[in-house]
C-alpha cells in the first residue's frame, strides 16, 4: 500500500480532532477525503506528510513509518497544503528552481521547463508569484508538489480559488497523475470527487463515516426509490400515484416520468404500463447525489 493509516487519533488539549482513523490508499488509486470545514482533513494530511506527530496510532507512506522516517516520507510525497505558502518575491522559475535546489535534483532547468509544461504557467513564467491571481498560484503550488516526480500526492483542497476553466484544467492534470502516482486530495465540494475519484472517504468530527466507491456510497446510502420511465403514449399519472409506496410522479415531458417512491415499485410500473396498451422504451432508477449522500453522513 502507498498510504497505510491505522488507528489515528490527533488531540489538541481537550479537542479530539481524529478519533482512531483507519484506511489505506492503493498504488495509482486517487482517493477524495471529504468532509465539512473542521473534520479534521488537514490534520490527516499533515500526519501523512509528517508536519504534525499522532498523538496514537500508526501511519506509513510506501512502507516508511512517518515518525521513524520524515526525511524518507518527504522525498516520497509532493504536497500542497491548503494555504499554499510561497515567497510572493519570487519569479515562478526562480521560485520552482529554488524548490527543485532543495530536493537536490539534478537537470533543474529542465525539470523547471517541465512543470512550467504540465501545469499551463507558460505565460506567466516570468511574473512574481505576488503578481499571479490565487488560480495560478494555486498551478505554482502543483508544480512544487510535482517537480520532484513523488509517488504520492497529498493535496489539501487544490482547486480552491480556481474559476470553472481552471478547474477543468486542474481536474485533468489531477486525473492524469493518478495514471502514475497515488492521490489523495481533500474537498468539500462534491463536484470534485465525482469527477476525479476512484473512491472517497467522508470524515466528520474526526471520524470516518465512509469509505468506498461512489458507485457503491449511492447505491447504499438511498434513503428512496426514484424511477424515471419512458413509454410511447401517455401514462395516466393518477394511476401511477395509486400504486401504493409511490410517494410522488412528476411529468417531465415527451412521455417520460420521474416516480418517488418508498420502495422499490418497478414490477408495479411494468404491470400498469402493460395494462394500459403501452409500450416502456426506458426504466431505470437514478441514484442519491453525492451532495445528498454527504449531507445525510455529516448533518448532525
Amino acid at each position: 500500500m502507498s498510504i497505510i493509516v491505522k488507528n489515528i487519533t490527533k488531540i489538541y488539549d481537550t479537542q479530539k480532532a481524529l478519533d482512531k482513523v483507519s484506511f489505506t490508499v492503493k498504488p495509482g488509486e486517487i482517493v477524495g477525503l471529504l468532509g465539512p470545514n473542521g473534520a479534521g482533513k488537514s490534520t490527516m494530511m499533515k500526519i501523512i506528510t509528517c508536519y504534525k506527530r499522532q498523538t496514537s496510532g500508526f501511519a506509513s507512506v510506501c512502507d516508511m513509518d512517518v515518525i521513524d522516517n520524515p526525511l524518507e516520507v518527504k522525498q516520497l510525497v509532493g504536497y500542497l497544503p491548503e494555504n499554499n505558502p510561497l515567497y510572493l518575491d519570487m519569479y515562478v522559475k526562480e521560485s520552482l528552481a529554488f524548490v527543485a535546489g532543495i530536493y537536490k535534483m539534478n537537470h533543474i532547468s529542465q525539470r523547471v521547463q517541465e512543470m512550467i509544461a504540465l501545469t499551463g504557467l507558460e505565460k506567466e513564467q516570468h511574473k512574481r508569484i505576488a503578481a499571479l491571481s490565487k488560480g495560478y498560484r494555486q498551478r505554482v503550488g502543483l508544480a512544487h508538489a510535482l517537480i520532484h516526480d513523488p509517488k504520492v500526492l497529498i493535496l489539501d483542497e487544490p482547486t480552491s480559488g480556481l474559476d470553472p476553466n481552471q478547474l477543468i484544467d486542474i481536474r485533468n492534470l489531477i486525473r492524469e497523475m493518478g495514471k502514475t502516482k497515488t492521490v489523495l486530495f481533500s474537498t468539500h465540494i462534491m463536484q470534485e470527487a465525482e469527477a476525479i475519484c476512484d473512491r472517497v472517504i467522508i470524515i466528520d468530527k474526526g471520524i470516518i463515516k465512509a469509505d468506498d466507491s461512489i458507485d457503491n456510497l449511492q447505491k447504499k446510502f438511498s434513503s428512496r426509490f426514484v424511477l424515471q420511465m419512458e413509454v410511447d403514449k401517455p401514462l395516466p399519472i393518477q394511476k401511477v400515484k395509486a400504486i401504493q409506496a409511490v410517494l410522488s410522479v412528476k411529468d417531465l415531458g415527451n412521455n417520460t416520468y420521474r416516480i418517488e417512491s418508498k420502495t422499490n415499485v418497478s414490477k408495479d410500473i411494468q404491470q400498469l404500463v402493460s395494462n394500459e396498451g403501452l409500450v416502456l422504451l426506458d426504466l431505470h432508477r437514478q441514484t442519491d447525489s453525492m451532495e445528498n449522500i454527504f449531507h445525510e453522513l455529516t448533518k448532525n
